[in-house]
């Protein structure tokens, strides 16, 4: 049994090629699945379809393996993918860059660079070391969490392509913008000193020449550990979108973050900001507000604060920036959020 399982988990390595045909074939019958799965499944307990924990059943049981697969496919790809773009080949690309380039750069580089709360500081660290500007750095952190593969990929399976490029040019739009003012307010003298006084290094990368079975096993490790992490998150996410979907009115929804409530955008940003939550836990929740009458905006604002501008990043940053550059930070990051909330409420 154990030579079985030892074979097993060695022949994607043995052909990658095939597993990677019969991987795709699997993942996309099981998703085809999903929606009358669902329907099944809520069809064989005693609720009525039409009731209220009916509807609130059917979202859960649909959308559950839905974001599940979904992030799972797009993680393992990414997994892949990352190992193209390391942190040090990141740095790499962008020290020695001019400030407008290097903010375009570093923003498109965060959408395919792995990034989390807890490796805000050692990224920051070592793009400080390199000499990659401050500016340039500030929109890397904030394109990288926001703008990310996941957010994209579930936006697109939930809404379509249409949102997705929405919220990406959006997202890039406030990461290269917020980055460049930051770096024209000359802020270098707010890091911490211990960060400001370390001795500069040279951005080398150097080219392992990892195999395609090398880089599957990037895309299991990247699985086991960002799908590892979030999916409490994805749960909880889903059964609050769950109970909105089922239990909340649409005319309360629509008069709390509808176009005609001119404050809904500043709340939905300072109610997102202090939650702690990523983009697979809040995109349910946007599914949820949007079908009830919500916004694009503001729920689109209410989505970037969450993602973006989240306390617990904003204390571990702390380590590594003095209050008045994170106090700008959060500020310029919150106008361009709110710029968007306000734009897209206005205009669609």
């Amino acid at each position: 049994m154990s030579t079985l399982t030892s074979s097993l988990q060695r022949w994607p390595t043995r052909r990658p090629v095939l597993f990677l045909v019969l991987a795709a074939a699997v993942w996309w019958g099981l998703y085809q699945t999903l929606l009358p799965g669902s329907e099944a499944l809520v069809a064989a307990v005693p609720v009525d379809r039409a009731s209220r924990l009916g509807g609130a059943l059917q979202f859960f049981l649909y959308d559950t393996p839905k974001v599940l697969m979904l992030l799972t496919g797009v993680v393992f790809v990414m997994g892949m993918i990352n190992s193209y773009f390391t942190p040090e080949r990141t740095r790499a690309l962008l020290a020695g860059r001019s400030e407008g380039v290097a903010n375009v750069m570093a923003a498109a580089l965060g959408i395919v660079t792995p990034f989390c709360s807890c490796s805000a500081v050692p990224l920051f660290i070592g793009f400080v070391q390199a000499g990659v500007p401050l500016g340039v750095t500030f929109s890397f952190l904030i394109s990288a969490p926001m703008v990310n593969e996941v957010a994209l990929t579930l936006l697109f399976g939930m809404f379509g392509w249409k949102v997705a490029l929405l919220y990406l040019g959006l997202g890039l739009g406030v990461a290269i913008a917020a980055g460049w003012v930051i770096g024209r307010l000359k802020m270098e003298a707010w890091l911490e000193d211990w960060v400001r006084d370390m001795p500069r290094t040279s951005a080398r990368f150097e080219d392992a020449g990892a195999t395609l079975a090398d880089r599957i096993q990037g895309g299991f490790a990247a699985v086991r550990e960002i799908v590892g992490k979030v999916w409490p998150y994805i749960l909880g996410g889903i059964a609050l979108g769950a109970l909105i979907h089922g239990y909340v009115p649409e005319d309360f929804m629509a008069s709390f973050m509808g176009k005609d409530a001119w404050w809904s955008v500043p709340l939905a940003v300072l109610m997102g900001v202090p939650m702690y939550t990523n983009a697979a836990g809040v995109i349910p929740i946007v599914q949820a507000l949007l079908a009830k009458g919500a916004a694009l905006g503001t729920v689109l604002a209410f989505m970037m604060s969450v993602i973006a501008l989240s306390l617990p990043e904003m204390i571990i940053l702390r380590k590594v920036l003095k209050l008045r550059l994170i106090a700008t930070f959060v500020g310029v990051v919150a106008s361009g959020i709110l710029l968007v909330g306000f734009v897209f409420n206005a205009v669609l």
